[in-house]
C-alpha cells in the first residue's frame, strides 16, 4: 500500500543485520541499496570485507541486490563493480524513477522488492511513494554537521518504525 508518510517497515542498526531469512520471509527477491552512509561511509573508496561478506550470503540465498544512489560521481560504478552487481547513480531519490528502472531491469514487482537506506527523506519517501517495503539503517558515520541537522529532523520518523 502506497503511503505518504515517510515511516520506516522496519529499521535496523546496520545493513549487515539485515539478513537473507527476514527478506524470504516478506517475500523479498530484491534489495536496493542505497549506497553512502548504508553501504559504506562517504569517505570509503571501496567495499568493506563485511559488505562482501554481506553480499556473498545474499547471493548465496538467491537475493538481488541492486544499488541506486543519489550519489553522481564514480563511487557507484566502483562500488558496483567491486561487488559485481548493478546500478543506478544519480537516481534523484526521493523521485521513484530510478527505483522503476532498477525493478524493471530485474523483472521484480513492488511485492518483492525492498529499499534500505539510511535516510528517511530520500530513501524512505520514495520507498514508501512507490508502494513497496522501506527498511532503515543508522547512518555509518556522521562527519558533515548539516547531515547531522537532517537525521535529528527525521528522529519522529525513525522512532515510529518497527525495530528489527
Amino acid at each position: 500500500m502506497m503511503s505518504f508518510l515517510p515511516i520506516p517497515d522496519v529499521r535496523f542498526r546496520a545493513l549487515w543485520d539485515i539478513s537473507p531469512v527476514f527478506l524470504r520471509e516478506k517475500g523479498i527477491k530484491l534489495l536496493l541499496l542505497d549506497l553512502d552512509n548504508t553501504m559504506a561511509p562517504y569517505t570509503t573508496p571501496v567495499p568493506s570485507e563485511a559488505l562482501l561478506r554481506w553480499r556473498e550470503a545474499m547471493r548465496e540465498a538467491g537475493i538481488r541486490l541492486y544499488i541506486v544512489s543519489n550519489n553522481k560521481g564514480d563511487r557507484p560504478m566502483i562500488f558496483a563493480g567491486a561487488l559485481d552487481i548493478p546500478f543506478i547513480k544519480l537516481a534523484r531519490k526521493p523521485s521513484r524513477k530510478g527505483l522503476i528502472r532498477a525493478m524493471e531491469a530485474e523483472g521484480m514487482d513492488k511485492a518483492a522488492t525492498a529499499l534500505v537506506g539510511d535516510q528517511i527523506y530520500t530513501d524512505v519517501f520514495a520507498a514508501k511513494r512507490l508502494g513497496i517495503r522501506a527498511l532503515l539503517v543508522e547512518p555509518i558515520r556522521l562527519t558533515n554537521p548539516l547531515h547531522a541537522l537532517r537525521y535529528i529532523a527525521e528522529i519522529p520518523f525513525r522512532i515510529w518504525g518497527r525495530k528489527a
